[in-house]
């Protein structure tokens, strides 16, 4: 049933299908490009995919995030990404809360980041922390990452109960 003329519909937060992969590789593309993120093969979204979530928005893909799992206590929020049209809507936050719901289910004890907006984060109660202490992410990932003698991005963490 269509919604009346002006009416958007309630944006859904949903596990990404293997159809939104290439919505999902241009929105991080689009961030990249811009320094914001990392650049991301689409082959490497295909293997990645059931770490993302999405979110719906008038039946079309609005912003993405995704949980990396590192080790049997720690994840990351990684990708999260919002499509320009849709930014200030609360959009990210709703992708944060459903990524640190599926974090406790799963049994993590904590959930980091790599951000340059430490503040939304510390809004939804991460800590900033010195990088240094979080090894798993360190020597995994950033050592293979051409910003790995300038990493500018702050580290945050949260505890989960």
């Amino acid at each position: 049933m269509p919604l009346p003329e002006g009416k958007i519909a309630q944006p859904l937060v949903r596990p990404a299908a293997i159809g939104d992969v290439p919505v999902i590789h241009h929105l991080l593309e689009i961030y990249a490009a811009q320094g914001n993120l990392l650049p991301r093969t689409l082959s490497e979204m295909y293997r990645h995919l059931r770490d993302f979530f999405v979110i719906e928005a008038d039946g079309k893909v609005a912003a993405c995030g995704a949980l990396e799992i590192f080790t049997d206590d720690l994840g990351e929020v990684r990708s999260l990404v919002v499509d320009d049209a849709w930014k200030g809507k609360g959009l990210g936050r709703m992708l944060v809360e459903r990524l640190i719901e599926e974090a406790r289910a799963i049994g993590l004890k904590r959930l980091m980041a790599l951000t340059y907006v430490p503040e939304f984060f510390h809004k939804l109660g991460f800590k900033t922390v010195p990088k240094d202490t979080l090894p798993e992410k360190v020597w995994s990932v950033c050592v293979k990452c051409y910003k790995y003698n300038s990493c500018d991005e702050i580290a945050v963490l949260l505890l989960l109960k």
